[in-house]
């Protein structure tokens, strides 16, 4: 059996607020001028830990409801921003060490991609970055925390699964409910009370566990 690692992206693969920004800029455009410093602002608050989120998006689109914007308002700007991932107007990186990691996992663990984000720019910037030949798979608007667990079953039942990313109540909770590892990167690592099976800043951090994991996942379902 081959064991699966299914990869988050904003906060996991892809890292800056590039994005984010994006995000509060375009709804300062589509739905409420002026908007933009008031979104930063309340950015701000969520990374200096001043405010509860889900994360940086969960912050401004909070923001933006107070200030009367209405959910199809949020929509047609979310849209916007994901149009501009990976350009100069929402920089994205990747996480350092990232293609050669992942060159180290093949024939070894099948690595698949989970992002509640439509597919623009995601595989060029994956290119740019020498990433992309390594996904077996790319799961785009995936409708996370509900629509991981497809996902999740469909590699349960090709050997252990361990699911990573930055926000526990979409990328870890439905695979940990349903028998995957877990590991949780970003901001809320060090003090989430969510008791994933691995933890670190960022990606980076977590390549020996995850490579030790793998190893671990290939000896058990081997005898």
């Amino acid at each position: 059996m081959v064991p699966t690692i299914i990869l988050d992206l904003d906060g996991t693969v892809a890292l800056g607020d590039g994005p984010i920004r994006a995000y509060a800029r375009a709804i300062d455009e589509v739905a409420c001028p002026g908007f933009e410093e008031l979104g930063l602002a309340a950015l701000r608050e969520y990374v200096e830990g001043r405010a509860e989120h889900r994360d940086g998006y969960h912050a401004i689109a909070a923001a933006a409801q107070a200030a009367g914007v209405a959910d199809d308002g949020l929509q047609r700007a979310y849209t916007l921003s994901r149009e501009r991932f990976g350009t100069p107007a929402a920089p994205v990186s990747a996480p350092s060490g990232l293609a050669d990691f992942l060159a180290t996992l093949q024939g070894r663990a099948t690595v698949v991609l989970a992002t509640n984000s439509p597919p623009v720019g995601i595989e060029e910037a994956l290119r740019e970055w020498g990433a992309l030949p390594h996904f077996g798979a790319l799961h785009y608007s995936v409708g996370k925390p509900a629509g991981l667990v497809p996902i999740v079953r469909a590699a349960r039942a090709q050997g252990p699964v361990l699911s990573v990313g930055d926000i526990p109540e979409f990328d870890l909770h439905p695979a940990a409910m349903h028998g995957a590892d877990t590991a949780l990167v970003g901001p809320s690592s060090q003090t989430s009370g969510f008791e994933a099976t691995m933890r670190g800043h960022t990606l980076t951090d977590l390549y020996d566990d995850i490579s030790a994991w793998v190893r671990a996942s290939r000896a058990s379902s081997a005898e």
